[in-house]
């Protein structure tokens, strides 16, 4: 995989991906696009979500809807990392099974997220869902 990031003007880049995806980024708070630590956390929530959608689908379940509300805490001291995260998914569906809504939620948060194995050793996560009727 491959990227690349170009300066536009004071703080502000263009993120560039090998699939040919741009995305706007700042270092001014609040600036034109998310700052990189923002684009860290809706790469974790984006990567669950695509993993929790996906097993569910497998699974037979009628999704119809999957939001990821997504709270962090960053360290006082530079460098200002994560150092906990929580997703809480709210699952929209026809008759879904609590307990394949809880299994998704738990093999993406410990087994598949690629982005939630790099971030697990550095922070503590942890992960909560309901469930709502299309």
């Amino acid at each position: 995989m491959k990227a690349t990031v170009t300066w536009l003007d004071g703080m502000c880049f263009e993120g560039l991906s090998e699939s040919g995806h741009k995305i706007l980024l700042d270092g001014t708070n609040p600036g034109k696009g998310a700052s990189p630590m923002e684009v860290v956390l809706l790469g974790a929530g984006g990567c669950s979500a695509i993993d929790v959608v996906s097993i569910l689908e497998k699974g037979r379940q009628q999704v119809t809807g999957c939001v990821v509300e997504l709270e962090a805490d960053r360290a006082e001291q530079a460098p200002r990392v994560f150092t906990n995260l929580n997703m809480h998914f709210i699952v929209t569906g026809t008759d879904l099974s609590e307990k394949q809504v809880a299994r998704a939620v738990s093999l993406s948060m410990e087994k598949y997220c690629s982005v939630m194995k790099m971030l697990d050793k550095a922070l503590d996560a942890s992960s909560s869902f309901e469930i709502r009727q299309a």
